[in-house]
């Protein structure tokens, strides 16, 4: 093998390995803002004022109607482009029904940079929620199917 391989090789693995722990870093310092079910439920059991955004995409909406009681509704996309629908000074909990929670994560990492310190993801999203008996009611307010790339 000659040493051209063998570098490339290297700087390939070396490439792999700093990726990998940029987002692994990335995922642990999301962590920080997450909240379990149990927990945002005793929040509210305990009166305290928390803001909850469900910031699921239309699809999801239409697979589960349900929506935690007092969240309010913002499309992600929404809120992804403009932070400023939340407010920076409040505590607040957005969640969604994501693998992973994935949207609410995205909502997380555009927020964050902009100091919006009081904000968390609900772990586990709508299912963590559900799963534990907290209560659901019907979401019946009208949304739009389109996606972001159709407005474009």
């Amino acid at each position: 093998m000659s040493l051209t391989l063998i570098t490339l090789g290297l700087v390939a693995l070396g490439t792999l390995i700093v990726l990998w722990v940029t987002r692994t870093t990335s995922q642990d310092d999301l962590e920080q803002h997450s909240i379990t079910a149990e927990a945002l439920h005793s929040l509210l059991e305990s009166k305290q004022a928390v803001l909850i955004f469900d910031v699921r995409q239309p699809l999801d909406l239409l697979a589960y109607p349900e929506i935690i009681p007092t969240a309010q509704r913002i499309p992600p996309d929404e809120i992804i482009a403009r932070p400023s629908l939340m407010p920076k000074e409040k505590d607040a909990v957005v969640y969604c029904t994501c693998p992973s929670d994935k949207t609410s994560r995205a909502v997380l990492r555009r927020t964050l940079p902009l100091q919006f310190t009081r904000i968390k993801f609900l772990k586990g999203g709508l299912e963590a929620w559900k799963t534990n008996g907290y209560p659901v009611e019907p979401y019946k307010e009208v949304f739009q199917l389109h996606s972001s790339a159709a407005r474009s």
